[in-house]
Order: structure tokens, then sequence, then C-alpha cells
């Protein structure tokens, strides 16, 4: 990228939002705007803009001239420390199935309608497509996706439908939404989806949610190859079952319990 590309595409008035919200520290817990300005460089009228700006998203609130950072600014950290979390849980995991199965083991979470791989144990190159981690692929057409828009719930999967075009990658995507319910309904039935060449001819893989401590799924654990190597009914016999006791594993280390909670009961029995 040229130098021209780089300050293009540089939005300076995120810079600035961020500025702001990095000059509140031990020495300026609660500053006035005066003093944000000052420890900014920037103009009084535009930290106030920033600050009201900040103040309607819920990230600082003012009392009188001073200002002060919302519990909200966590949110900003939280979700990275969870991902982090998550994945050194996972990577060990990973290693073991792939070493089991042969195949690439991969962990995806689902943000902005996508599914975004987060770890990765490679085996063998199977796609055309350069998959790494951070490498973003349509939910529908994936056993990743379908797994994480499955447990999304109603709401979700219907503002999904609403906003993402169902595209055809090969011959056997599905792009009808009715049907596509229907294949996540079928996924959350079984409890992992197995998704034969519709990103891609050839491509098959399996997939398993990843739940956290509250029983939420936070992740979905994939298993990919190729029909050259595996029939779907062997993927299923084979590698699903060691997929489901990994995707459990990882979920127990994220403090998942799937035994019901005991029932609470009075007096003496």
């Amino acid at each position: 990228m040229t130098a021209a590309g780089n300050e293009r595409d540089f939005v300076q008035s995120l810079e600035r939002g961020f500025a702001v919200l990095l000059a509140f520290d031990e020495e300026r817990t609660n500053p006035t705007l005066t003093e944000l300005a000052t420890a900014t460089n920037l103009s009084r009228p535009a930290v106030r803009r920033l600050l009201l700006t900040l103040q309607r998203m819920g990230y600082v609130t003012s009392d009188g001239p001073r200002w002060s950072l919302t519990p909200r600014v966590l949110t900003i950290g939280q979700h990275y420390t969870a991902t982090r979390a998550m994945i050194d849980l996972a990577h060990p995991h990973l290693l073991r199935l792939a070493e089991a199965t042969g195949e690439s083991a991969s962990l995806a979470e689902f943000d902005a309608n996508e599914a975004v791989y987060v770890a990765r144990v490679p085996v063998r190159r199977i796609m055309s497509i350069n998959v790494a981690v951070g490498t973003r692929l349509p939910a529908h057409a994936t056993s990743m996706g379908r797994v994480l828009l499955a447990w999304a719930g109603p709401e979700r999967i219907t503002r999904y439908l609403e906003e993402v075009p169902l595209r055809s990658y090969t011959a056997r995507t599905v792009t009808d939404p009715a049907k596509l319910r229907l294949e996540l309904s079928a996924v959350r039935d079984a409890g992992l989806s197995v998704v034969d060449g519709e990103l891609e001819e050839g491509l098959l893989s399996a997939s398993a949610p990843v739940r956290d401590r509250t029983g939420a799924v936070v992740a979905a654990l994939a298993s990919s190859t190729t029909t050259g190597r595996f029939a779907p009914e062997r993927l299923r016999a084979e590698t699903v079952p060691v997929l489901l006791e990994t995707a459990a594993a990882i979920s127990t280390d994220l403090g998942y319990d799937p035994r019901p909670a005991p029932v609470k009961r009075d007096g003496f029995y």
C-alpha cells in the first residue's frame, strides 16, 4: 500500500476519539474539557463534540464541568480478553483434534454476519482460499457459520436473512432463505453441522458448538477435509465423534456443565 493509500484510509476523527479516551489517566480521572483539550492538543470545540459523541455512546459521563469514564469502556477490551482466554484454552484441544483426524482443525466466532477464524491448526491446504486466523467466510455456506447462526436465536437469524444476500458459491450452496432456516433447525436438532461442497467444490467440513459457562454458544469448532479423502458418511462415522468430544472438552474448560442444575427444595426429605 502506498503512502497516499495509507493517508486516504486514515480516519482522523477516530484517532481523535481514542486520543480523548486515552487522556483519562491516573492524573486526569475527572478532567475538565479544557484539561482534555490541553492533553490532546485539540481545540475545545473539537473535544466538546468528541465528548458529547462518547457520552451518547455511553463511554463517558459528566458531572458539571468535569468528565469521567464509565464502566462501558471495559467492553472495548473485554471481547479480546475473553476471546484470547478461549483461544489459549482451546489450542491444545485443536492440536489433539488435528492429530486424531489427520485433518485441519479450526475455531471460529460470529462477527458482522460472518464466521471469523480465531484459531486454526492446519494439516494440509484444502481450500483455494488462503485460510488463516482472521479470515472471514460466509456463515450460510460453511459448517462453522451454520453452527453459529443456528444458536444465535430466531431474531438474529431473521436479521441475518434480511441483511445478507445468500450468494451461491457452488451448485450446492443453499441460497433459499426458507431452506436455510430448515437447515439451521436441523443443525440445532443434530447438535452439529456438516457441509459438503457449498463454499467450494470438494470441501467437506463438520462443526460443533462450543459453549461458555452460561451455556451460550460462543464459538464453533470445525474439522475440514476434502471429498477426495473422506466421503460424508465416513466423516460422520469417524470424525464427528472426535469433533463432538473435543468441543465438549473445550466447553468444559470454559466452565460449561451440561448437567441440569439441582432442584432446590424446601424442608426435609
